[in-house]
């Protein structure tokens, strides 16, 4: 688990290798456990609020606050890396990423992809341990 996180922010602009299913899944725990403690010891969920008349209101610029913006810009581009290295352990393109822009269906396929197990002799057969 250790070992896959440290791969996970080595390789945060690696595109072209691939990402077992623990390479992947095990960042993506520790993430959502490192933001929620974030969230719960600063008291900042979120940096944008709607209000009742559906105006977008930024909440009030302080270091906290930027530095959970950053923290969220740097996870979500080594996610997208991850992601997509993932996909090419299961041998499928970047380009699959694109599914997510298709409303629940695509959610729901890529999650399908990235839970399933590896495919031996892919296009990258170079595994992100190796970078």
């Amino acid at each position: 688990m250790i070992q896959a996180y440290k791969e996970y922010w080595h390789n945060m602009t690696v595109m072209n290798a691939s990402a077992k299913r623990g390479q992947y899944w095990w960042p993506q725990l520790v993430n959502y456990l490192v933001l929620a403690l974030y969230s719960i010891l600063t008291g900042v969920s979120r940096y944008i609020e709607i209000t009742p008349d559906d105006v977008t209101v930024i909440k009030e610029w302080n270091t906290i606050t930027i530095i959970f913006i950053l923290l969220n810009a740097l996870i979500w581009l080594a996610n997208f890396t991850v992601r997509a290295r993932r996909l090419h352990d299961r041998n499928h393109s970047n380009w699959w990423i694109l599914f997510y822009l298709i409303p629940i269906i695509g959610t729901i396929v890529i999650f399908i992809t990235l839970i399933l197990p590896s495919k031996s002799n892919t296009r990258w057969p170079q595994n992100q341990s190796e970078f």
